[in-house]
């Protein structure tokens, strides 16, 4: 089994949806929307850099391995969709008030 050198940090859970920030070290190099329906799993992971595909394959892997697997053992492998995507987060918006120094944006 190939070790990445990323963690998946969970920042948002709810009856039918995870989100997970991924992590090298201490910088953030995407996330992971996750979303269980009855018979499939849909997965977005946008990657904040580029990363070779041998990695990505991993990381997805481990995604199913610590995350998708320890929720639903049961679960046929071939219900699981990843989608890959490459961006970078522009703005967060937030309806906290919020000082002006931050990246946060609010309404």
């Amino acid at each position: 089994m190939a070790v990445t050198p990323y963690r998946l940090t969970r920042v948002v859970r709810t009856l039918t949806s995870e989100v997970y920030l991924i992590w090298e070290d201490s910088r953030r190099v995407g996330q992971v929307d996750i979303h269980y329906a009855d018979d499939i799993i849909h997965a977005t992971m946008l990657l904040e850099e580029d990363l070779d595909k041998d990695l990505v394959d991993q990381l997805v892997k481990q995604l199913d391995r610590d995350i998708v697997a320890s929720f639903l053992q049961d679960f046929e492998r071939e219900n699981l969709l990843v989608t890959v995507c490459r961006g970078n987060e522009l703005y967060t918006y937030s309806d906290e008030d919020g000082d002006d120094d931050n990246d946060e944006v609010s309404w």
